[in-house]
């Protein structure tokens, strides 16, 4: 019995990445139809009201919520919504769905820099290979922005007109590599942090509501676009981190998290073909450049003796705080 949970939980992990590895396709074809920012508020409020009701049957109330530690709270949640909001002004700046793809190679730093921070918020230490991981991840990101016909001038003018897909791109790397470090530093041994994902998610919904009123955007709604954003909120956004959840508790983790290195090329993968877009050699050998580097980042970066403090550095008296500050 013990055997086929494992089975199951590593195949939800599995499924998980296989879902992280739709968003930017799905979300490209929906900010088309819908707006950027119109579309990610739609997404961020269903997944958040969802997710909120499914903590809710769980716990049996939402008393979690005041278990969770402040710091947590405030700076994970923060994050994860300059991350959401990242997420879809990157993928609705682009000048096209070409631009689109090759700023989803820029996201996908995210792994090497993780493990660059948990250096210093985590006390990990660091090997020789680390800078070259680094380099050889950029050296990705290089080449995936890199015009067609070279680099030039013009072709430079031409990326930076449209740069801002770009910097969005590189901040929502920066911002998720932080939150899974904090979170995890912050993380109480109770596991009630868990239930706050939708609480985070439910308040990126609503920042990216008011962004609505800064940008405004034309929605034009139809039967499809309906079906991806329903797509997009339960499966990529709410139930990919279900399921990785249960995978990393209860699952093959050695297997899951190396198959999650192969994001990127997959999400390109998909991308490419639902989108339409023909990635030339240089595409592909980027992805590989990416890829390798956090691999090389991955072994270049070891456990200390006092990573363990560090990671559990909240004392549970500190976290009963924010319970008394709601009460």
């Amino acid at each position: 019995m013990a055997h086929r949970s494992s089975i199951l939980a590593t195949s939800l992990g599995l499924g998980a990445i296989l879902f992280w590895s739709t968003v930017i396709a799905v979300s490209r074809e929906l900010s088309e139809d819908l707006g950027a920012i119109t579309s990610a508020s739609y997404i961020y409020f269903l997944a958040g009201t969802v997710g909120l009701a499914i903590a809710r049957l769980r716990h049996g109330s939402f008393g979690f919520v005041v278990r969770v530690p402040v710091r947590y709270l405030l700076g994970c949640g923060s994050l994860m919504v300059l991350y959401t909001l990242s997420l879809y002004l990157w993928i609705g700046l682009s000048a096209d769905r070409t631009q689109t793809i090759e700023a989803g190679i820029l996201n996908y730093l995210w792994p090497g820099l993780t493990l660059v921070f948990s250096v210093p918020i985590l006390g990990r230490r660091a090997r020789a290979g680390l800078a070259p991981g680094i380099l050889m991840a950029l050296a990705g990101v290089v080449l995936a922005m890199a015009p067609p016909d070279g680099w030039s001038w013009a072709g430079l003018g031409g990326r930076l007109a449209h740069g801002w897909a770009y910097g969005f791109a590189l901040v929502g790397a920066v911002a998720w590599a932080l939150y899974s470090n904090l979170s995890r530093r912050w993380a109480r041994p109770d596991g009630a942090e868990g239930g706050a994902v939708p609480v985070f998610l439910l308040a990126a919904g609503v920042v990216l509501t008011l962004a609505r009123f800064v940008r405004p955007e034309a929605s034009h709604w139809t039967g499809p676009a309906a079906a991806r954003l329903v797509y997009v909120a339960l499966f990529p956004t709410l139930l990919a981190y279900l399921c990785w959840d249960y995978a990393v508790r209860r699952g093959n983790i050695t297997l899951v998290a190396s198959a999650a290195y192969a994001t990127p090329l997959l999400s390109t993968a998909i991308s490419c073909a639902c989108l339409g877009v023909v990635a030339g050699p240089s595409l592909w050998v980027a992805c590989g450049l990416v890829i390798g580097g956090a691999v090389i980042c991955n072994f270049s970066v070891v456990e200390s003796p006092d990573a363990h403090h560090n990671e559990r550095s909240l004392s549970p008296r500190r976290a009963t705080k924010w319970g008394k500050f709601v009460r």
